[in-house]
């Protein structure tokens, strides 16, 4: 799949707000030459009272591909850096207020192909004294974690761990409990 989108010059994009799904495609809009782009994006974001986005946030900005965590006012009080993307932002967000932890940033990738190594980094060494999780709602050995394990390993070697379900064969735990859970 790496190989194809090498060959096309594809941009794979999993927007985590509607301003940013508007700027990735206003951005392919004017893109010269036009590439494919993929866009990921479930429904559930349709419906979901946190993925909204202010009129200011379409009409000025552009597409980030890497979203830095608005809420955290010291990054050197910050242990736990969880880089994820799409829908799990407003999961990982609403149980970190829920539990009043202050110790952690969320930075959220907008885009996985081509990898902004330079953009995450930045991001997350601005984080001096934090360890790094990438955070997914499929198993381990689904969804994006081999890819961003492979494109992280590449770029500055910093240690990064995974936060998911256990690698297995199907999508599905099967029980809504253990997958809640």
């Amino acid at each position: 799949y790496l190989q194809l989108c090498a060959e096309n010059n594809m941009t794979v994009a999993r927007p985590s707000t509607p301003a940013s799904y508007f700027h990735l495609l206003r951005r392919q809009a004017y893109a010269r030459p036009r590439r494919p782009l993929i866009v990921f994006t479930p429904k559930a974001m349709l419906r979901l009272r946190g993925a909204t986005s202010e009129v200011a946030d379409f009409t000025s900005g552009r597409f980030e591909p890497v979203i830095d965590d608005p809420n955290v006012t010291d990054k050197s009080a910050i242990k736990r850096v969880v880089a994820l993307s799409g829908k799990l932002y407003y999961d990982v967000i609403a149980e970190i207020e829920k539990s009043g932890r202050k110790d952690v940033a969320v930075v959220r990738l907008e885009q996985f192909y081509p990898f902004p190594a330079d953009e995450l980094n930045a991001v997350v060494d601005s984080y001096p004294n934090a360890d790094l999780v990438w955070a997914q709602d499929e198993p381990e050995n689904q969804g994006a974690w081999p890819f961003i394990a492979l494109q992280l390993g590449r770029a500055d070697g910093r240690p990064i761990s995974v936060a998911s379900r256990r690698a297995s064969a199907s999508p599905a735990t099967g029980s809504s409990k253990r997958s809640a859970k």
